[in-house]
């Protein structure tokens, strides 16, 4: 969690010319409540929360970040720049609301998860400054956008619990849920972004030379590329170039064919530690009961059956991608595109899917 201090330095290097808001949302950022009933369920937490959050809002703003459940908004997601993304931006809110919505997304996430997304919202600065006022778009830590599906409050007359939705998005930053009662039924898309990947260059912001907000992402990725045999890699690598980024980005639904790369059980004990490390990464983004699921879940199918394939360069700096599937996930990462001061392979995007189906859909 960020720090109060760290609040103060961040009042210090604020770039000329940009909105006073973008202070208070480091404040809520930094202030947000952790106190929570560790008891309570996460769908729970989140229920009371989301509901909480709701009641802070206006009847416009209320109007912006509520949309029925069954809206073809709820699986419209991306992690690109938008000039226009649904539901209500944490620059339009006040300290109280912004505090709540981000109140209503920590409950959702683990605390390394939030500690990502916050990192992840205040590298726009960086890129703020890098590009300047020749952008083409709104670097701003603040334009994050809170969107809530169906009714979160439960009422007396139902016969059971009706589902709600959760989607907290951005650049680089796509987070969705479907809850009903006290269980979370889907916590995919989850996607995390970093541009840059490593803060190489000094900059006049929060997050300093030497920041990697994705680091174990990529570092156990190569690490595990780097422990396999020449003929272990001849299985393993796909392809001599990575693509250009992660498959199906904005797709409601993942269409994967059968696993490529090599199979768990061809893994010597210690790189199936580094591979069962490196998925558990992406599994502990989500809040510690959640995470907790996807772990049962994996371990239900078993390990035998998931492959990890890997395409580029096995070094940093040069183009590099891996995916891993098992029978019911798939994570992929891709890092091929120059960060803004013009350093290579210094912009990662890495996501986890559901293979069942995300958002809560079956895979007809």
């Amino acid at each position: 969690m960020f720090s109060m201090s760290l609040l103060s330095q961040f009042r210090s290097k604020i770039p000329a010319g940009r909105p006073v808001t973008l202070l208070v949302g480091c404040l809520a950022l930094c202030a947000v409540a952790t106190a929570m009933k560790v008891s309570d369920p996460p769908a729970e937490q989140m229920q009371t929360f989301a509901v909480a959050f709701l009641e802070t809002l206006d009847e416009d703003q209320r109007s912006e970040a509520t949309l029925p459940y069954d809206s073809d908004q709820r699986v419209a997601w991306h992690f690109i720049p938008k000039d226009e993304r649904k539901g209500v931006m944490l620059e339009n809110m006040n300290d109280a609301q912004r505090t709540a919505a981000l109140r209503l997304v920590r409950s959702a996430l683990s605390e390394a998860g939030y500690s990502k997304a916050q990192q992840i919202m205040l590298l726009e600065e960086i890129l703020n400054e890098a590009e300047g006022e020749d952008g083409r778009w709104d670097r701003n830590p603040l334009r994050y956008y809170v969107t809530i599906f169906g009714s979160p409050a439960a009422t007396d007359d139902q016969t059971s619990p009706a589902k709600w939705g959760l989607s907290f998005e951005g650049h680089h930053l796509s987070l969705n849920f479907v809850c009903q009662g006290d269980e979370v039924v889907d916590s995919t898309p989850q996607f995390l972004g970093s541009n840059p990947a490593t803060v190489m260059n000094p900059t006049n912001t929060t997050l300093g030379k030497g920041t990697a907000v994705l680091r174990l992402e990529e570092a156990l990725g190569f690490k595990l590329v780097n422990a396999l045999s020449d003929q272990q890699r001849d299985d393993a690598i796909i392809a001599k170039k990575a693509p250009r980024d992660i498959r199906f980005a904005g797709d409601a639904q993942p269409e994967v064919g059968p696993a490529e790369g090599i199979a768990f059980d061809r893994l010597g004990s210690a790189q199936q530690d580094i591979l069962k490390e490196l998925v558990g990464v992406y599994v502990n983004v989500a809040a510690d009961d959640v995470a907790d699921d996807r772990r049962e879940v994996i371990q239900a199918d078993g390990w035998d059956n998931i492959h990890f394939a890997w395409a580029g360069a096995t070094e940093p700096g040069i183009g590099h991608y891996y995916r891993i599937q098992g029978d019911r996930f798939l994570i992929e990462l891709a890092n091929t595109q120059s960060d803004p001061m013009g350093n290579p392979a210094n912009h990662v995007h890495c996501v986890l899917r559901d293979l069942t189906g995300d958002f809560g859909l079956p895979i007809e």
